[in-house]
């Protein structure tokens, strides 16, 4: 039973999570993502209490890069992970009391839950499959009822899985749907800028008259254009994954505390150039000639999602619980240290001290998220494009941005929406 002690003890004495997925996402953010894939892929494969946060990295990376099918199968995984690891055993605990949270199983926070599911109906669109997005709608959505249920907070609920359901809805012409999520995602996060829009064409689109006459008293600043509802027209929209969250650290004024740390990032947003093929033959953005060029299109994404404000939101409402733990498990640690000093008392003062020095923070996390996710919408007259993008920095200039989407050919089809996704690594 000692020996069985000092092994916990020394095995959380082990390399952090942090320190672990330190490398390979530094190789994703130089362009060496299949180098990462392959320190990242054993990782994720090993049966461990930290399987289900490895998997996440790993899904992560496969999907930066653009290996969309093969990140859903590890998604896949995460998301069955997530229901049987939804518990502890009562020995996982003891021991966690007398060491530390990192023996436990990792569960994954409320809001990463939501995006493993959030983003295997992201790597569905970019794959054409509109009906396996849905499922993952609807995935959502039970979720999202769970965590209600719950008495979860607004911010665990995620306004980025009931607005990505909103878009794939709309796309699939399910208008009344369309606007039931768009609705959603306004009672949980007033504050995205494109929800005005969304919320007046979805409401008409859907004839809800009563709902559409109370929205144009809501927002009278907002004005209505007809390509809304031109249904020769096609939308272009663009998933921006921008950055990087913040990362866990241990805490300078007690390392058995974690606190996040915010990731500098030089690419704030991002904008979107559509051009129909043949009305250009270079790069660049901003120009004048692109202005007066027909069939050249530009729209500036929006944030829709703060992963960096939602993770330490959560850090946040977790403190009181990681106080009183640490109140309770220091007391049960100084228990057991003075049960083996009465048998042994070298041992016991051994013991008193390994335990609170074990008393470190769990840095767990999924690291490779991004700091936020914007939208950038335009509509088009049907036909083929190709659509690039430029990072811009946060007062809206090209050029310090180390970020470019190199232009990809687009078919647009009427009445139907064509994702691009991509991430922003500077």
């Amino acid at each position: 039973m000692i020996a069985k002690f000092f092994f916990l003890i020394l095995l959380v004495g082990c390399a952090t999570h942090q320190s672990i997925v330190e490398r390979p996402l530094n190789l994703i953010r130089s362009g060496q993502v299949e180098e990462a894939l392959r320190i990242l892929a054993p990782l994720a494969a090993e049966e461990s209490r930290d399987q289900l946060v490895y998997l996440m990295e790993y899904g992560t990376a496969l999907h930066i890069a653009g290996r969309y099918a093969d990140s859903n199968k590890v998604f896949l995984t995460a998301d069955k992970l997530t229901d049987e690891v939804d518990y502890y055993s009562v020995s996982r605990i003891a021991a966690a009391t007398l060491t530390s949270q990192e023996v436990l199983q990792y569960k994954g926070e409320s809001y990463e839950k939501l995006l493993i599911n959030s983003y295997l109906a992201l790597n569905y669109l970019m794959l054409g499959d509109s009906d396996g997005a849905l499922v993952e709608v609807r995935r959502i959505n039970d979720k999202i009822k769970k965590f209600r249920a719950d008495g979860r907070k607004d911010y665990e609920q995620s306004p980025l899985a009931s607005y990505l359901s909103a878009l794939i809805w709309e796309s699939d012409q399910k208008y009344d749907d369309a606007y039931i999520d768009f609705k959603r995602t306004f009672q949980i996060d007033p504050s995205n800028p494109l929800l005005p829009f969304d919320l007046l064409r979805s409401s008409k689109l859907a004839h809800r008259v009563d709902d559409y006459t109370q929205l144009k008293k809501q927002f009278p600043q907002e004005t209505e254009e007809a390509d809304w509802y031109d249904k020769r027209m096609g939308t272009v929209t663009l998933i921006l994954e921008q950055g990087w969250g913040p990362r866990k650290h241990f805490s300078r004024q007690n390392a058995s505390f974690p606190v996040l740390i915010p990731e500098r990032s030089l690419t704030a947003t991002a904008k979107m150039k559509v051009s129909r093929v043949g009305a250009y033959a270079t790069s660049g953005f901003g120009t004048s000639a692109e202005a007066k060029s027909p069939g050249v299109f530009t729209a500036n994404a929006r944030q829709i999602y703060d992963v960096e404000r939602v993770a330490i939101a959560t850090l946040d409402a977790d403190y009181k619980y990681l106080v009183a733990r640490k109140v309770g498990s220091f007391v049960a640690k100084e228990v057991v240290a003075e049960q083996i000093r009465q048998k042994d008392e070298l041992l016991g003062f051994i013991a008193r001290i390994a335990m609170h020095a074990s008393d470190r923070a769990d840095l767990r996390q999924w690291a490779s998220l991004p700091q936020t996710i914007q939208i950038a919408s335009l509509r088009v007259p049907a036909g083929d494009y190709l659509v690039s993008a430029e990072g811009l920095t946060g007062y809206g200039n090209p050029g310090h941005s180390l970020d470019e989407m190199a232009p990809r050919p687009v078919k647009v089809q009427a009445g139907r929406t064509s994702f691009i996704n991509w991430r922003a690594l500077h």
